[in-house]
């Protein structure tokens, strides 16, 4: 941890070296207040190592890609990430500091050397008959201007995954043109979601699941929940961070989730009439849900069919996360499945179904998950998850 241990005037010895504070520049520490240093989010050992060590080796690759499933906790360790590339201690090995301008401009996301893109942005951007490519190569022109104040300009791409080939050929044809006063982060929950082109310029780092006794230690102290219902909600999100935080910020998505996942069962033993009318009810319960993000509101009001897909997409997640479990359960050990604590009828459920269907289901949710990335028609493709679900009964509606 950085401390300040002694300040006169304009002089201040930083954990015993001597540093000149100038509150004026990024690229001087400015220590106003003693701040843990290091890495903030939670877990991540592997790609924390990775990207720490090429800083201190001074070998920051051109392109990093930052992947990992919706809710693993992919915004914290981004912000963890800029403020390691912006940090401006002197000694690399003591980034970040948390506490120098840079570090504290990366966390907020206003320093002025850091430019943040999006597909959305770059819909949001696009003039009148301007397509959404040409939007796109646009800001990446902006983006790839000369650096204010830091030795390097970073380039922060949200869902990137969510680009289409267009525009990810466009981003393409930056990232071939070599530089070292820019580094681009690329940030998605599936990195086959990408060029295999841009995915093969990239250094990964996946962000995944941390240990669910870290994970519910994490949760007692950030959220001062129990340690019996931080348990159930680190089990229930698999370990997710960012999932687990959500499900402690808002009981309503736990709620949703438990009735999405008890719907989703008791259609195993119902037909195919009951199955499509569940499913326009789902989507209009998940749109509503996903709606009132703020930096998205403006455009489902426009395109209502993105925010129908992004409702279709979570459904798809759960109900994924769902049959997986059942998976887990059918080959008995239900224990392990965190939809338990939902559903505590799910070893039975599987056990009548058994692993075979139960895998070509779990197939079959990720083609119609990707095929949601590629703009498939959201009902159509609940639709055809609902034909393919396992039927536990003869249906009455034949």
């Amino acid at each position: 941890m950085h401390e300040v241990c002694h300040r006169h005037g304009a002089v201040t010895t930083v954990c015993g070296r001597t540093q000149t504070l100038d509150h004026r520049s990024y690229t001087r520490p400015v220590i106003e207040i003693s701040a843990p240093s290091g890495f903030l989010s939670l877990g991540q050992v592997t790609a924390r190592r990775i990207a720490q060590q090429a800083v201190e080796r001074g070998r920051v690759g051109r392109t990093l890609l930052v992947h990992g499933p919706a809710g693993s906790g992919k915004g914290a360790f981004v912000e963890d990430l800029l403020a390691l590339l912006f940090c401006a201690d002197a000694d690399p090995a003591h980034r970040p500091c948390n506490a120098c301008r840079g570090c504290r401009g990366a966390r907020t996301r206003s320093h002025p050397d850091l430019v943040i893109g999006s597909p959305e942005a770059w819909r949001e951007l696009k003039s009148s008959g301007e397509s959404i490519v040409a939007a796109a190569r646009r800001w990446l022109l902006d983006a790839a201007g000369a650096p204010l104040v830091a030795p390097r300009r970073v380039v922060l791409i949200e869902h990137a995954d969510g680009a289409n080939e267009q525009t990810q050929n466009a981003l393409l044809k930056v990232l071939e043109e070599p530089t070292d006063r820019h580094t681009f982060i690329l940030v998605a929950d599936e990195p086959r979601g990408l060029l295999p082109t841009i995915r093969s310029r990239c250094q990964p780092l996946r962000i995944g699941a941390v240990p669910r006794t870290e994970l519910t230690a994490f949760l007692v102290d950030a959220r001062r929940l129990p340690s019996d219902q931080a348990d159930v909600l680190a089990r229930i999100a698999g370990g997710l961070t960012g999932m687990a935080l959500s499900f402690a910020d808002d009981p309503e998505l736990l709620t949703w989730r438990r009735r999405v996942q008890s719907e989703l069962l008791s259609l195993l033993e119902r037909g195919r009439a009951d199955r499509f009318g569940s499913v326009r009810d789902l989507l209009d319960e998940a749109t509503r849900l996903n709606r009132p993000v703020a930096d998205e509101a403006e455009e489902d009001a426009r395109t209502p069919a993105s925010a129908q897909r992004r409702a279709a997409t979570l459904l798809v997640t759960v109900w994924l996360a769902l049959t997986r479990d059942l998976i887990v359960a059918a080959v008995g050990r239900a224990e392990l499945a965190p939809s338990r604590e939902l559903a505590p009828e799910l070893g039975a459920l599987a056990g009548r179904i058994g692993p075979a269907p139960l895998a070509r289901m779990a197939a079959l949710l990720e083609r119609i998950h990707g095929g949601l990335r590629e703009n498939a028609a959201p009902k159509l493709a609940l639709e055809a998850g609902m034909l393919s679900w396992p039927l536990l009964s003869q249906p009455r509606d034949r």
